[in-house]
């Protein structure tokens, strides 16, 4: 099966630079964003429209490219940054992208922008394959049971909101800076599944853990990259000087640019030439690639794809095995002092990878809890639960799952259950439609990314099954 598992880029808009990778490259070192000579910026040999190839063999710990901050396009570099930071409290929201936002909609209407050849790289507004860009019929029937499309509706939810209470406002009082042209939900739609899919967010410090996340911003060149579960590149957000140490042939005998606070693209694997070079967006299950990305990594590449249980669920398995009021009562007691012990609540889910239990104390607390004798529940309750007396036995590792009390592993099969009943399809179809490459390849495209992502959570979800068996 082809791997079509990467963002789908295509041209800048029609009409602009007839070479948009020629002009980027020379906007790249006017601003001092300089390439390895062993890499190259190519739609030749990458999965997806552009990407980053190796020119050469490339081995780990080299460096790929340096941006220099100043080449950052972020809230604070655009050319409104001032006003920006100046109205910086009538711009606060629950997303923290309005700035980057609004800097986006003023760059890409003004004439003389500096990022203009940046943005001939982007992929065209009006093809972008979020999701949310779905009509709603189509999402609801190709993703249903798979979170994505509650994800979205929040998301639209939220981005309307945003705009019509934050955005909007902020361009109507100040229109010399945006034009008619870019006050427009869409536009902004579109440019929220950009961010969403395109920037980076500096970590924070340890020392900084308590403050609020950084905002997102723009890193060019890295934004070009492709991602893989299994790359061979990341991006270090060191504020140390960066140098190179790349030998080429000729006379000189390194190629160099001024040392500088950066970003840097280091190989992280070798990388044999010829071959595409890969970053990572973090740690992505396929229901998050598809869902911010646009794209899903085809079974079984995915090595970071997970499955959820909704907890909401378990609570609804719990209540199955209750024959009488009383029984039901003391269930919702139990619920209601998880929820205290903040390990479950009304919307969050058990998450569930390939060889981990990812939220392995939740899950295993509320089997415990909803599954203990009511003497020893009362116990439980009195002393706000038992700290650290964590048996062998009750461990919730994937392996450890045959082990687990005949109780806790007749709640959790039952709760896999219903999980599987949220699907529209079954396992055993899916199988049958990706065995046969004649009827998957004439899948749609959106098609073939939402049976990718129903296909390997369900294989999490039976794997589960059987050892609860």
């Amino acid at each position: 099966m082809a791997t079509r598992a990467k963002r789908r880029r295509v041209a800048g808009p029609v009409g602009g630079d007839p070479d948009p990778v020629a002009a980027f490259l020379s906007w790249c070192r006017r601003v001092g964003l300089e390439l390895s000579p062993k890499v190259a910026v190519s739609r030749q040999g990458t999965v997806a429209g552009y990407g980053m190839v190796a020119r050469e063999s490339v081995q780990p710990g080299e460096l790929l490219f340096a941006v220099p901050r100043a080449a950052l396009l972020s809230q604070h570099t655009c050319s409104i940054g001032g006003l920006l930071e100046r109205e910086r409290g009538a711009l606060q929201s629950p997303s923290g992208w309005v700035p980057l936002l609004l800097a986006l909609l003023h760059e890409l209407q003004a004439p003389a922008s500096p990022w203009s050849p940046y943005f001939a790289l982007w992929p065209e507004l009006g093809r972008l394959e979020h999701p949310m860009f779905w009509p709603e019929e189509e999402r609801r029937r190709l993703l249903q049971g798979t979170g994505v499309p509650e994800a979205v509706e929040k998301d639209l939810a939220n981005i309307r909101s945003e705009y019509y209470s934050i955005v909007l406002p902020f361009m109507e009082a100040h229109p010399d800076l945006f034009s008619p042209r870019v006050r427009s939900l869409e536009l902004y739609r579109q440019l929220v599944a950009v961010v969403m899919a395109y920037s980076f967010q500096e970590p924070l410090e340890e020392e900084e853990d308590d403050k609020e996340p950084n905002s997102p911003l723009m890193v060019p060149a890295a934004d070009i990259l492709n991602h893989l579960a299994n790359h061979n590149a990341n991006l270090e957000y060191s504020p140390k000087l960066c140098w190179w140490g790349l030998a080429r042939e000729g006379p000189s005998p390194s190629f160099s640019i001024p040392p500088q606070n950066c970003l840097r693209m280091v190989a992280t694997q070798p990388i044999p030439k010829g071959h595409e070079i890969f970053n990572t967006y973090g740690q992505m299950a396929n229901w998050q690639l598809i869902h911010m990305y646009g794209f899903v990594e085809p079974y079984p590449d995915n090595t970071d794809d997970t499955a959820d249980i909704q907890m909401v669920t378990v609570r609804e398995a719990a209540l199955l095995g209750t024959k009488v009021e009383a029984e039901r009562l003391l269930l919702f007691e139990r619920w209601d002092f998880l929820c205290k012990l903040e390990m479950v609540g009304e919307e969050g889910a058990f998450v569930i990878g390939r060889e981990e239990v990812l939220t392995e104390e939740e899950l295993a607390t509320t089997l415990k809890v909803l599954c203990m004798p009511a003497e020893e529940f009362r116990e439980f309750k009195d002393q706000d639960g038992w700290g650290d007396d964590k048996r062998e036995e009750e461990s919730l590792t994937i392996t450890n799952i045959p082990k687990l009390k005949a109780s806790w592993r007749q709640l959790l099969r039952d709760s896999i259950l219903l999980t599987l009943q949220t699907y529209a399809t079954d396992l055993k179809s899916e199988q049958d439609v990706l065995s046969n490459k004649e009827v998957y390849t004439k899948l749609s495209w959106r098609e073939q990314q939402a049976l990718q992502v129903r296909y390997g959570q369900k294989m999490i979800l039976h794997q589960l099954l059987e050892l609860t068996s």
